[in-house]
């Protein structure tokens, strides 16, 4: 007997993460002696602030180094309702509408685990993070892919949210600021979402683990609407902001109920996040020390932003068109004039360049034509790179 036959076929409609299996190949070029510079990272190249290192190593020091309750540390669940205040104007119970994640990436599968039941449809727009539509597979819901053109500033039209509606629709996913285009939409159109979402019976995740991160108008959480609460579950991280990746610590923002649900999930997944993370983790979010770190770190990014926009006006044939991201830390490269897959774009410029971007179509079928590039990167990299690519861009 095959014992193949007897595995999840569900993985058959997953792929594996491309940036991941990206900068494992590059790893690999680099061994082999090639010189690569990484622009398809979404990791920042800063360092988590010192002040955050020292707490959660006092933390270890302490004794803080086994289980923890498993709907996170009372400290950091209210450091939360506080930050929530602070910077979204939301007010939430520590006690009953806080879990403490694994991650923004663990925050989002409990979201997901706690609504979805098998052959619910879920709509998500089109190009976005691989991981939003896997999940929801990997889940045995159905994704719906709701086009988000670059021509419509990468925001999908009120009406098309509509137009992707079935009676299996359960819930619209958002992640704004986005991961790969940096667009967010303004406050008048997340209120006629809600309001379609409460129409239609609807429930709304909405990742916001770049909200730190933005180059002009704070974005508005969809959360802060009236009546949005009983239907929205928001999910954030500490990733992004306080370049805290590698720490995996996120929180999921909910009603009582979807936390009740997602208890359950994390409970039988993780048990618990590490002690002395949560304590560093409660330390970034309220010390001011801290607060200004991550303005900083945000105004690097702006200032690299400007570069390759700067780069990029020296180039007048106008090959690759470049739409400001209005927040993260990624342009998406727009190379349609060349008329080829965003894979086989990717491929040469690494092979004849040496430089690492992230295939646009690894983000969804609108993604194609286009490639992400990370501004989470040194100013010399970035320029270098850049150039490297609108060199080979020009000799297409």
């Amino acid at each position: 007997m095959n014992l193949t036959m007897n595995l999840n076929q569900q993985f058959n409609f997953i792929r594996q993460s491309p940036t991941v299996a990206l900068t494992d190949r590059i790893a690999a070029l680099k061994t082999s002696g090639r010189t690569i510079i990484p622009l398809q990272v979404g990791d920042p190249d800063f360092e988590t602030p010192p002040s955050v290192v020292d707490v959660a190593i006092k933390a270890i020091q302490s004794g803080l180094t086994h289980y923890a309750p498993s709907q996170g540390l009372p400290d950091l669940r209210q450091a939360v309702v506080s930050k929530l205040t602070r910077d979204n104007d939301l007010t939430y119970d520590p006690a009953s509408e806080i879990l403490v994640t694994h991650g923004g990436i663990h925050a989002y599968y409990l979201a997901l685990q706690s609504i979805l039941n098998p052959g619910d449809e879920v709509l998500i727009p089109d190009p976005t993070w691989p991981t939003h539509a896997n999940m929801v597979t990997m889940l045995r819901g159905n994704v719906v892919r709701v086009p988000a053109l670059a021509e419509n500033r990468f925001i999908p039209p009120i009406d098309s949210w509509g137009k992707a509606l079935t009676p299996k629709t359960r819930l619209i996913v958002l992640n704004y600021p986005s991961n790969p285009t940096g667009a967010y939409p303004s406050r008048e159109y997340l209120s006629r979402l809600q309001d379609f979402a409460a129409a239609n019976n609807l429930w709304i995740v909405s990742d916001e683990v770049y909200e730190n991160l933005y180059y002009n108008e704070k974005p508005t959480s969809v959360g802060t609407f009236p009546g949005a609460k009983e239907r929205t579950v928001l999910v954030f991280s500490l990733s992004k902001t306080y370049a805290m990746t590698g720490w995996r610590i996120g929180y999921l923002v909910a009603p009582a109920q979807i936390i009740e649900n997602a208890l359950k999930a994390s409970q039988n997944s993780i048990t618990c996040v590490a002690p002395f993370v949560q304590k560093a983790a409660a330390f970034a979010l309220t010390n001011p020390g801290v607060q200004a770190s991550a303005a900083e770190m945000r105004d690097s990014y702006n200032r690299r932003r400007s570069l390759v926009m700067q780069v990029a006006a020296e180039y007048k044939r106008g090959k690759v068109r470049l739409t400001p991201p209005m927040g993260a830390f990624y342009f998406f490269l727009d190379f349609r004039s060349l008329r080829m897959p965003s894979t086989e774009i990717c491929e040469r410029l690494l092979i004849e360049t040496g430089v690492g971007l992230v295939p646009g179509s690894a983000f969804g079928n609108e993604g194609d034509g286009f490639a992400r590039m990370t501004i989470a990167a040194s100013d010399t990299e970035l320029e270098s790179g850049f150039r490297k690519i609108m060199d080979w861009v020009e000799r297409q």
